[in-house]
């Protein structure tokens, strides 16, 4: 009797926490997602608590290239990365801020860094800035866009080990999130640090040669892209308005302009990463955002 191999069943490959059928996956491939995360660190420096634990336990001073590398890594991995690489490298930072500790520069208390309050203030300043920057850039994002991406960064918030039940999940949810935190964020000496190092970064070496022209088109384009109240609570000069989103579109269309493919890193090495384990087909793009 002549006996048939069985054919072999192929697992489908893994799409990872967002997945690319996501608002998430179209959008944090954009170049406007650089300046997005620079304003999304001037925006975090505003709450007292969660900037002094970032300047009191961080190595940015000494490594500022290797800190804003760091936190691309992390946002590159729990967006293309599979479901196994997004939880372990969450683990890792959830075990690091877990040891972690700071002190109250108006009280003198202790706190942990990973207490629900200041872990949901840095989730929603950044990924709020994602959205924001993203969208003024000229991204066609509609409002059930942002919707449904303040929804599916409920799971980014429970990898960092909020309860997503607790993070706002929609426009209006973020906006009265912001409404009720405002009167908590202020200017102070900690925030002034971050500014002046978000406009001048230390570098040395060759890279001191560009601070000038990074200082004028990203470091400071960044922080006239923040909302009017927080440029207020710094009370420090942007751009105007117009120019800001000019300049804004003009740097994302010279990056979404360059010819790229899906595999050739372009993209970042996430990206390429992923398309390589899920094909040409989920390369992100505004053509494959969810229709409404």
């Amino acid at each position: 009797m002549t006996q048939h191999a069985t054919p072999e069943v192929l697992e489908p490959a893994d799409p990872g926490i967002a997945g690319p059928d996501s608002v998430t996956w179209q959008i944090h491939a954009d170049p406007a997602m650089w300046l997005a995360g620079i304003r999304g660190l001037y925006l975090q420096a505003l709450h007292p608590r969660a900037v002094a634990g970032v300047l009191q336990n961080s190595d940015f001073r000494t490594n500022p290239i290797g800190r804003l590398l760091r936190t691309a890594d992390y946002v590159g991995v729990t967006t293309y990365g599979s479901t196994e690489e997004a939880e372990a490298i969450a683990a890792r930072v959830r075990r690091v801020h877990a040891a972690l500790r700071g002190t109250d520069p108006d009280t003198g208390e202790e706190f942990r860094v990973d207490e629900p309050e200041l872990l949901r203030w840095i989730h929603c300043a950044e990924v709020a800035s994602f959205l924001s920057v993203v969208h003024r850039s000229g991204y066609p994002l509609r409002r059930g866009h942002a919707d449904r991406y303040f929804a599916e960064q409920r799971e980014a918030a429970r990898l960092v080990g909020l309860d997503p039940a607790t993070v706002p999940g929609s426009v209006d949810e973020m906006t009265r999130y912001f409404s009720a935190v405002r009167p908590r964020l202020r200017r102070s000496e900690d925030a002034d640090v971050i500014y002046e190092f978000l406009h001048r970064p230390p570098v040395t070496g060759l890279l001191r040669l560009g601070v000038g022209v990074y200082e004028a088109s990203a470091g400071h384009l960044a922080y006239s892209l923040l909302p009017s109240w927080a440029i207020g609570l710094y009370g420090r000069r942007a751009y105007p308005r117009p120019i800001t989103t000019a300049a804004l579109r003009a740097v994302c269309r010279v990056g979404r302009g360059l010819p790229r493919s899906p595999l050739d890193g372009r993209n970042g090495p996430h990206v390429s990463a992923a398309v390589r384990r899920l094909g040409r087909e989920v390369s992100p793009s505004p053509r494959r955002l969810p229709p409404l």
